[in-house]
């Protein structure tokens, strides 16, 4: 009797743990599986080829969601900020930079042994004359990164990537009421994106912006604005890069993701800070009380927060290339907003662009 206890107790240990075990190497596995992908597909792209569209399949998409990236976003991010010893410091950011091509001679600080940990190097500041903000255009790039495709927003429908397209009420929700967005008197019976023009003749507008890990992490204001109110998506923190864009429907949708909304000269505007694998972290500067990637959330909530009090008429004032927020590693940044019809941009689909470069203007 004893020598069966002693065989069956670890056993049934085993079996409790195994089903995890299987489904995070399936998960890793085919995650794996769609980076090599995603590397033929970039080959193609550089090529100047047509690159297919080929949409995940639903369980293709839940297998993603199985792998536990929140919780490895959230380990990430305190493996960042473990102090390195001085010494370390040189070689593993010099590998990071080799790897990422990451221009040193724009930060603020060029001195590797400057940054304690990897967070703080990621968050690394630039030089005040790396990024001239354009006094031209109406609205700048407010990130370094990838343009992944921008125009005019139809049927309610915004393309993450060319192709692909995500249901604008999905992605920014519920419209927000009208005593929060005072300018907003469209009336109820119209479409979503019909409720968000506020003005005849203007139409709705988007662009998207990749960061790549090597990109400047920060992002400011694309124009003078103001925000009075910001919504906060808990959700999945799937990659976000172009590749997986192009394999999953809605994929902005699905991930974590802050929306701020407020009003420019023309009408609505809207700035969404979209999180990512070991981007748990999304930080708005003037919003204390936001905190991203927790452990816990119900799968499809969200919480609202206005800046509108008694106090604050108005909202948060924003001028054009003001520092806004942050992430740690690399995301993806979405604008929504409102304009006349002669709005143009001045972007081409898949350039690289820096913060501070023109998007468009009227």
């Amino acid at each position: 009797t004893d020598r069966k206890k002693l065989h069956t107790a670890p056993v049934g240990q085993v079996f409790r743990l195994r089903p995890f075990h299987v489904l995070v190497a399936t998960g890793g596995g085919y995650a794996g599986y769609r980076k090599y992908e995603d590397y033929k597909l970039e080959q193609l792209e550089k090529r100047g080829l047509e690159v297919p569209v080929k949409l995940a399949s639903e369980w293709e998409v839940a297998l993603y969601k199985s792998v536990p990236t929140r919780l490895l976003s959230r380990a990430w991010g305190r493996l960042n900020q473990v102090e390195l010893p001085t010494w370390l410091r040189k070689p593993v950011y010099s590998l990071y930079i080799w790897t990422f091509g990451v221009n040193m001679k724009e930060a603020a600080v060029e001195d590797l042994h400057h940054y304690r940990n990897l967070s703080e190097f990621f968050r690394r500041k630039l030089k005040p004359q790396a990024r001239p903000v354009c006094c031209v255009h109406s609205v700048i790039s407010p990130s370094d990164g990838k343009i992944l495709n921008f125009g005019q927003v139809k049927n309610c429908e915004v393309e993450q990537v060319k192709g692909v397209t995500y249901s604008l009420e999905s992605f920014l929700g519920p419209r927000i009421s009208t005593e929060e967005m005072h300018f907003s008197q469209a009336p109820p019976g119209n479409s979503f994106q019909k409720q968000l023009v506020t003005k005849e003749g203007n139409e709705l507008y988007h662009c998207v912006i990749y960061l790549a890990p090597g990109d400047y992490h920060c992002f400011h204001s694309p124009t003078d604005w103001t925000v009075s109110h910001r919504r906060h998506f808990p959700g999945s923190l799937m990659s976000v890069n172009p590749g997986v864009a192009r394999w999953i429907k809605e994929l902005f949708c699905h991930n974590e993701r802050v929306v701020l909304t407020g009003d420019w000269k023309h009408g609505f505007f809207s700035l969404t800070a979209v999180g990512a694998t070991n981007v748990g972290s999304i930080r708005i500067y003037f919003d204390q009380d936001l905190h991203t990637n927790s452990p816990s959330y119900s799968k499809g909530s969200y919480n609202d927060f206005s800046f509108i009090s008694n106090n604050n008429k108005e909202g948060i004032p924003m001028r054009k290339g003001e520092h806004l927020g942050e992430f740690n590693l690399g995301s993806t940044i979405v604008l929504i907003f409102e304009a006349p019809k002669d709005f143009k941009f001045n972007l081409k689909a898949g350039q690289k662009i820096r913060f501070g470069e023109a998007l468009g203007s009227l």
